[in-house]
Formats: C-alpha cells, sequence, structure tokens
C-alpha cells in the first residue's frame, strides 16, 4: 500500500529538445515584490554595449527559497569534488562587457 502511494506522488517531467539544449546566460537579475521573485537571465558579449534577456523566471517567496537552498547544496558538493568556486561579490559587480576583439 505503502509503494502504491509513492508511485502515486511522481511526477513525470517532459524536457522538450528544444528547451534540452539550453540558454547560456553570465548575469542574472533578481527583482521581487511582495508575492513573487522575477530572476531575468542575460547574455553580456565582449564588446557589445547591449544585452538582451534571455529567459525570465518568476517564483513564488517559497519556490525562491527551495530555489536557493538546492542551488546552495549543488554548489557545495560541486566544490566538494572540484575545489572552491570564486566569485566576485561586490555591490554593483557586473562581468566586463569590453574585452579583445576578435577577427576571423
Amino acid at each position: 500500500m505503502e509503494n502504491r502511494n509513492e508511485q502515486d506522488n511522481q511526477i513525470q517531467i517532459e524536457l522538450p529538445e528544444d528547451v534540452a539544449q539550453g540558454t547560456y546566460s553570465n548575469l542574472a537579475i533578481i527583482a521581487h515584490s511582495s508575492s513573487e521573485f522575477v530572476i531575468d537571465f542575460v547574455r553580456i558579449l565582449p564588446g557589445l554595449s547591449k544585452a538582451k534577456v534571455q529567459s525570465r523566471i518568476i517564483l513564488t517567496p517559497e519556490h525562491a527559497k527551495r530555489l536557493l537552498y538546492a542551488l546552495n547544496e549543488n554548489i557545495n558538493r560541486f566544490e566538494a569534488q572540484n575545489g572552491p568556486v570564486s566569485a566576485d561579490n561586490s555591490a554593483g559587480f557586473l562581468p566586463p562587457i569590453t574585452g579583445p576583439i576578435g577577427e576571423a
């Protein structure tokens, strides 16, 4: 009986092929209101002064906190296997948007 309940509580998650490819982002902008968190994922490219939001995720505060815990747990696992990850967490940090211009 207990095994049946576990099967009933499982969710089948589909991953469409176009979503499975993923979207690269090197900047996340987070805003919130009293009822939701909005995370905009942006891709900044060297040499360009403009960047577009690649994806926007809207979460309840409860799901945002669950995401925080899940990311922390996974970063700890990653660092245990690969060593510490360094990140510049200074106020107002933005990745550099200038750099060498490649030539083909």
